[in-house]
């Protein structure tokens, strides 16, 4: 039983020695790109090792048929979808905010006029994150649906 408490304090501890490394490279004026592959290499490991050796018996639920009907092909895809739908109109919200941001307050500071003009190009990236989180609640409300939740 001790073991389902170890595992994730390992994987967490493991997962943040090489951000120390990393700051020790950045403090001393170094490249941090070994610091940044070991990380990736420590992250890959871990996802490794969690396929193969999977730790259980968290989830209990009231009959077979349930967990059978939860955990079926179907709504494993459905939450992936909903999960890909978010996480990519994010990372698509962020480029677009990191590339109309600037821009604005640059605008805004050579003319206080250009505002409100500035102001709903940022907008307009962010309602990507939004749109991606109403697909999601979509495909979600949908995979209840269909397991009878």
């Amino acid at each position: 039983m001790l073991i389902y408490f170890l595992l994730p304090l390992i994987a967490v501890a493991l997962l943040c020695v090489p951000f120390i490394f990393t700051a020790k490279k950045i403090k001393n004026g170094k490249s941090p790109k070994g610091a940044f592959i070991g990380n990736l290499c420590t992250f890959a490991g871990i996802m490794l090792c969690a396929l193969i050796v999977p730790v259980g018996n968290f989830v209990s639920a009231a009959s077979e048929e349930g967990v059978k009907a939860a955990l079926s092909t179907g709504a494993g895809l459905g939450y992936l979808a909903a999960a890909l739908a978010v996480g990519l109109s994010c990372v698509g919200s962020g480029i677009a905010v990191a590339a109309g941001a600037p821009a604005a307050i640059g605008a805004t500071s050579e003319d206080p006029k250009n505002f409100v003009k500035a102001l709903i190009f940022v907008v307009l990236g962010e309602g990507i994150a939004l749109y991606g989180l109403l697909i999601a609640i979509l495909i979600i409300s949908n995979v209840g649906t269909a397991l009878g939740i």
